[in-house]
């Protein structure tokens, strides 16, 4: 069974900074892009930052600059470094992959859990 596990939330002050992870397991031959989204209580869920499986990085207006997005397809992870943390930054964050080859076959749309990050003094 494949899934996708976020790791790395947490309670900060403004301006401080987090790395979050996200890790697929299962048997897993090639994953595609993979983007981070969040959601703040009452607001839409947001795309944050995608990578593509060629390495190329995309960011909301909201986050460029501050945030920066990897992965190391060894690990099967996708990492996102947030920099000067804002309060409106507060969310649950959630990774995504668009589509993954897998011993099953193909897998579309594959979500993580959350990890839920707190910017607040």
């Amino acid at each position: 069974q494949v899934q996708l596990v976020e790791s790395g939330g947490g309670l900060v002050q403004p301006g401080a900074s987090l790395r979050l992870s996200c890790t697929a397991s299962g048997d897993i031959f090639t994953i595609d892009d993979m983007s981070w989204y969040r959601q703040a209580p009452g607001k839409q869920r947001e795309r944050v930052a995608t990578i593509s499986n060629r390495n190329r990085p995309d960011y909301s207006d909201s986050v460029k600059g501050r945030f920066t997005i990897s992965r190391d397809d060894a690990k099967k992870t996708v990492y996102l470094r947030m920099n000067s943390l804002k309060p409106e930054d507060t969310g649950v964050y959630r990774c995504k992959v668009d589509k993954m080859r897998t011993q099953r076959g193909i897998q579309f749309d594959v979500w993580g859990q959350g990890t839920q990050v707190t910017v607040s003094s």
